[in-house]
């Protein structure tokens, strides 16, 4: 008999809605959670909880709860491989990055990739098709889409308001000890406006010493004006070396709560915010992705439960301060961490490094600027808060001043009217982010000889030109050889610029489903799908990159069994 397993860590002391219980764990086999929810991610919060599954893929996925299969995505990135499963207390289960889904669930999903001739689709069948049980086996765990290795990505979302909710909040409790506290690794401050901190007018570290207790004891802080604080830390929960994001963060002032934020839950349109929650420009400079307990504009980060003055700390002469930070994992293990603040005149032997810039971004408005031949498009509140900046175009080429300041919405940058192309080559060209000598392909929309695109980095971008068709290699039988022995057919593929668009199998003239992973690229197509015939087969592949350069590889094999 299966063990039902009632997922992850001890009850969260901090829930501040009733969420229903009663769920099984997703595996039969012990949780050990890689990733945590609300998670520090590549510009979003991690929207689940990541489960190892022993570096195995093809372990049992079952249905946490009963309800019907409402919606299938399958694609070639994000959770790859994914099913949603709504439940009848208002909440969909979500399981990502499966290798294959189960018995009718599979048939439904390759019933319409043959349908629509895409490995990749999304469907959204009514209540009355998938049905399931809690326990039954939906699928199974892989590592598809944009997995590092192989895991279930499992999480909860609100039917309601198509919120993700932190699923140990649904009662998934006492199977996972987790005793260990958070961990400090850094404390920052930052001097604001004309202050300083310790003699700097930079961001500053800030050395302490762990306690008896176990709390963290800062040394006393020094400074003549308005600062703030950030706090590199993370979380273990079921093992020593997984770096889990915390659940909760405090901040008081003398005793006065000052800044808070828990990951409760989110919303998906709030993801990208972490990019202000942090030091941006540490991490991009760094790879330190530490926490700031303050913000210079406001922002619409629901996690953010209480801010007094922005998070910004006044001081004052002749006064000094006591600042307390609390982390907190879910289950209630907190780490303490004291900062004493004293005011002192003193003179910055750290200086701030700034050039004058000629270009005022304010981020409430949209801003328009035109240098030479190219103009870019800011809209309203696509940067979080206000900056100088310049930038320069020369031999073709767009760099920006500014390289590590955070963009929420998408910005257009435009080539206008570029002179001297061939006429045969317009359709080649796009614009392309450049990181050294490489060129990275943005989706670019032409007008005449006028290409425009929607990004958002500050990097440096020019036109670039792809007339090269895609490469077709590894093709892993040899031409004309009886393949009754073989479970797949499989071909590599790949593109030296801008990158795979379509790709297309056929066998005897018949369109047959090739699944894609671009960790490996690897086009593989499951012989078991009985489309082939006895005898003679004959297979082609037909792929195109973004540019529509094209590239057609064909063969022919027997089946005689």
């Amino acid at each position: 008999m299966r063990l039902i397993i009632i997922l992850f860590c001890s009850v969260s002391l901090f829930g501040q809605t009733n969420y229903p219980d009663g769920f099984i764990s997703p595996l039969s086999i012990p949780i050990d959670v890689s990733g945590s929810f609300g998670e520090l991610r590549s510009n979003h919060f991690h929207a689940g909880l990541d489960i190892k599954t022993n570096k195995k893929e093809g372990l049992p996925v079952f249905a946490v709860a009963d309800g019907y299969v409402s919606r299938i995505k399958i694609s070639t990135f994000g959770y790859g491989k994914a099913i949603y499963i709504t439940h009848p207390n208002g909440y969909v289960s979500v399981y990502g990055h499966l290798r294959e889904a189960n018995g009718a669930i599979e048939a439904y999903i390759k019933k319409q990739q043959y349908a629509q001739k895409s490995f990749e689709v999304e469907m959204f069948p009514n209540a009355s098709e998938l049905k399931v049980k809690q326990g039954d086996v939906i699928a199974f765990s892989g590592n598809s889409g944009g997995s590092g290795g192989p895991h279930l990505h499992f999480e909860f979302r609100d039917v309601k308001t198509e919120k993700i909710v932190n699923p140990l909040h649904f009662g998934f409790t006492k199977f996972v000890s987790d005793k260990r506290e958070p961990f400090l690794q850094g404390i920052i401050a930052y001097p604001i406006d004309s202050a300083s901190v310790n003699k700097s007018q930079k961001p500053i570290a800030i050395s302490y010493n762990k306690q008896a207790d176990g709390s963290y004891l800062a040394s006393k802080v020094f400074t003549n004006g308005k600062i703030g604080f950030g706090i590199n830390a993370y979380d273990y929960c079921t093992n020593p070396y997984n770096k889990n994001g915390l659940y909760k963060v405090n901040a008081y002032l003398n005793g006065v709560l000052y800044y808070q934020y828990d990951f409760e839950t989110f919303s998906f349109d709030e993801s990208r915010y972490i990019n202000n929650l942090i030091d941006y420009e540490r991490y991009k400079e760094m790879n330190q992705r530490v926490q700031r307990l303050f913000h210079y504009s406001p922002y619409p980060l629901s996690v953010i439960k209480f801010s007094k003055n922005n998070g910004f700390i006044n001081t004052q002469p002749n006064a000094s301060y006591n600042y307390k930070i609390e982390l907190f994992d879910y289950h209630g293990n907190k780490t303490t961490i004291i900062i004493p603040i004293e005011y002192q005149n003193q003179q910055a032997t750290i200086l701030k490094t700034e050039t004058a810039k000629p270009y005022t971004l304010r981020s409430k408005v949209e801003n328009n600027y035109t240098k030479d031949n190219v103009s870019i498009y800011v809209p309203e509140n696509a940067f979080y808060d206000d900056f100088k900046f310049d930038f320069e175009v020369k031999d073709g080429v767009l760099r920006f001043s500014e390289k590590n300041i955070p963009i929420q919405k998408n910005i257009t940058i435009t080539f206008n009217d570029v002179e001297d192309i061939p006429t045969n080559l317009l359709d080649k060209m796009f614009i392309a982010s450049v990181e050294g000598y490489k060129l990275y392909y943005n989706k670019t929309y032409r007008k005449g000889t006028t290409f425009s695109t929607r990004v958002r980095d500050l990097d440096t971008y020019k036109l670039a030109v792809d007339t090269i068709a895609p490469r077709i290699y590894n093709v892993n039988f040899v031409e004309g050889k009886d393949l009754k022995n073989q479970k797949t057919l499989s071909v590599s593929i790949a593109d030296n610029l801008s990158g795979i668009d379509t790709y297309n199998a056929y066998l005897n003239g018949e369109w047959i489903l090739m699944e894609y992973d671009y960790k490996t690229k690897k086009l593989i197509h499951t012989l078991s799908d009985n489309k082939y015939i006895k005898g003679k087969n004959d297979f082609k592949v037909v792929v195109t990159d973004n540019m529509q350069n094209s590239a057609t590889f064909e063969s022919h094999f027997f089946m005689n069994n």
